[in-house]
């Protein structure tokens, strides 16, 4: 019966993400099929919600395949092995208290490498891959076998937090433990012109563009904060085209497009962009828990299966704010001499963003978005098609569906439309929008914070 579920699992897993294979399959085993009714066990009720809702069939076909009849499929919650043996003591002191967070951190940290600038925790091993960062992670290791190729320039661009930095560092470490004579300097944007401001100081601007000249992979982070660097832009430029002329790899990170970064010179931006331009987005619910589990296991701690969830659920910013959350309970855990579920539970931890800002009513919502756009209330909820009304009604829409958790009836009536369809097509609009208009994001923040202040 075992290796029957490994095949079945083996089916499953070509046909979803890597992620959503890790969430939902990895710790699903095969009890029975005895009378054509398949009993398949999982770790909690929550499995079985999300197992039927959307894998049902593509279990039922994966086990067809390997000639099990189906009739009938249920989910049987098995019992999850207790937490490894963890100290109960309480730390009260605080004292105590630091020196354990001193210890978290030092366990945390990691050294790096002052030649080339990688710090060698970014690895591709401990880099989880999800829905939210595969083609990425595919150039990634295109790049990998085979530098300064088809990706190059590799140009990656996301919000904060999304990852960008232990990609591009994790490829400047495969490619050293793939050949360790191969030179690589990797140094945010920052670093890049101020030490270049510091060689035309002292007289070595020749010098400082030699140092560039002989390496086989260059990785620059935080491309964006070169606006209004005239020079160092023009010096980035020169170094750029020297090393894609001798087919070395260029790696760049940034928050936007070159194209959506003030004062960036066409030319560079053009060529940037060369070999296309690949973005991290937000994790989905799937990938979060992905995340978390594999920072446990890097980690080498336990935590309940219902406790990811509760993080996974409530964190909707970013990987480094999901991850913080994380590590605070774990801290907390330690500290209270409880498990992170306990603390939840006893309402100890509370990661959601709505518990955090003083509550408002949908009415308030969208006045802050109608004032913020210079509207009356009484026109974004009119019928009128004009752009910049439609535009702030689906801003509207989108907000009150993801800060305060309107359903999709509610807020067409909140906002004046006639169904829910409307709300749903204005939503998905703005969502779409998001990935690459960076001025909106901006215009969200902003009207968040008017909303919330």
């Amino acid at each position: 019966m075992y290796d029957v579920w490994q095949n079945v699992l083996a089916e499953i897993e070509q046909q979803i993400s890597a992620a959503n294979f890790s969430t939902w399959f990895q710790d699903t085993s095969l009890i029975s099929t005895d009378n054509n009714r398949i009993i398949i066990g999982v770790k909690n009720s929550f499995y079985v919600k999300q197992l039927r809702a959307r894998y049902l069939d593509l279990i039922s076909t994966a086990l067809r395949n390997n000639n099990i009849k189906v009739e009938n499929i249920d989910f049987e919650v098995q019992s999850i092995p207790k937490l490894k043996s963890r100290s109960r003591e309480i730390v009260k002191s605080p004292k105590q208290i630091t020196e354990r967070i001193k210890t978290i951190k030092t366990r945390a940290s990691s050294t790096e490498n002052h030649n080339n600038g990688l710090n060698n925790k970014y690895t591709l091993d401990n880099f989880v891959i999800g829905s939210n960062n595969e083609l990425a992670v595919a150039a990634a290791k295109s790049i990998i076998a085979s530098p300064g190729t088809r990706y190059n320039p590799f140009f990656l661009y996301g919000g904060p937090g999304l990852g960008k930095t232990h990609l591009v560092q994790a490829i400047g470490n495969e490619l050293i433990k793939n050949n360790p004579d191969y030179k690589i300097f990797y140094t945010p944007i920052s670093h890049f012109y101020s030490d270049f401001i510091d060689a035309i100081q002292s007289g070595k601007g020749k010098d400082f563009n030699r140092k560039f000249q002989k390496l086989d992979c260059l990785i620059i982070d935080d491309f964006q904060f070169i606006v209004n660097k005239e020079k160092s832009q023009e010096e980035f430029f020169n170094i750029f085209n020297d090393l894609y002329q001798l087919n070395k790899q260029i790696i760049v990170t940034s928050d936007r497009l070159p194209s959506q970064i003030k004062t960036v010179d066409e030319r560079l931006a053009s060529r940037l962009t060369w070999a296309g331009a690949f973005d991290l987005q937000l994790p989905k619910f799937e990938d979060k828990c992905a995340i978390l589990r594999a920072k446990a296991e890097l980690m080498g701690v336990d935590i309940e299966p219902e406790a990811i969830e509760y993080i996974a659920e409530n964190v909707n910013t970013n990987i480094r704010d999901l991850e913080g959350e994380f590590s605070t309970i774990l801290l907390m855990s330690e500290v209270r001499g409880l498990t992170p579920l306990e603390l939840i539970k006893n309402g100890s931890v509370n990661v959601s963003r709505a518990s955090k800002l003083r509550p408002v009513s949908s009415k308030q919502a969208v006045e802050k978005v109608a004032k913020y756009y210079n509207l009356a209330t009484k026109d974004l909820q009119s019928k009128s098609r004009v752009s910049n009304i439609k535009n702030a009604r689906q801003v509207a829409m989108y907000i009150l569906s993801k800060e305060l958790n309107l359903s999709t009836n509610k807020i067409a009536s909140e906002v004046g439309v006639k169904d829910h369809t409307t709300v749903m097509h204005g939503i998905k609009k703005i969502e779409k929008d998001l990935k690459l208009n960076f001025a909106l994001r901006d215009q969200i923040e902003e009207i968040k914070e008017k909303i919330y202040g």
